[in-house]
């Protein structure tokens, strides 16, 4: 095995891994890339895996590779997406499966919080209106 690093999470490749494509290396890289960029500057970074031709072995390298860190989420609209951060934190990958189970798409987004995550502007001002109409029933009900 070798050793891939230096990393406070160091991962293991075999050394008679299947030849395949091996995009999950440079996958790899231009996610450290894409980290140092963040913490550097802020830019968040998108990779969308679906877009790559992951050969035999690949996908399943990449995700043993990053491994599963302390956050996860699920939402449940139009099908399921799984959102976890991986071992390194700021690398969170996402995956959205149709009503069917069929993923539909497969990213990494190198960011301090996914953007599928974040409520919208619109949501919080829907919010506000539905908490400030139930705490207008409560007041009622109690003065009745």
């Amino acid at each position: 095995m070798n050793t891939l690093g230096p990393s406070p999470h160091p991962f293991e490749v075999s050394a008679t891994a299947d030849p395949g494509y091996h995009n999950s290396l440079p996958l790899l890289h231009e996610i450290a890339h894409a980290l140092r960029l963040l913490r550097l500057k802020g830019t968040t970074t998108t990779l969308d895996l679906s877009a790559i031709p992951f050969g035999p072995g690949d996908e399943r390298l990449l995700l043993e590779c990053l491994g599963r860190g302390e956050v996860s989420a699920k939402l449940e609209a139009l099908g399921d997406s799984h959102i976890w951060e991986s071992a390194y934190p700021g690398v969170w990958v996402i995956e959205h499966r149709n009503s069917c189970g069929e993923r539909i798409a497969f990213q990494v987004e190198i960011t301090r919080l996914p953007s599928i995550l974040e409520t919208r502007l619109e949501d919080i001002e829907e919010g506000l209106l539905a908490l400030q109409r139930a705490l207008a029933n409560l007041q009622t009900d109690k003065s009745v």
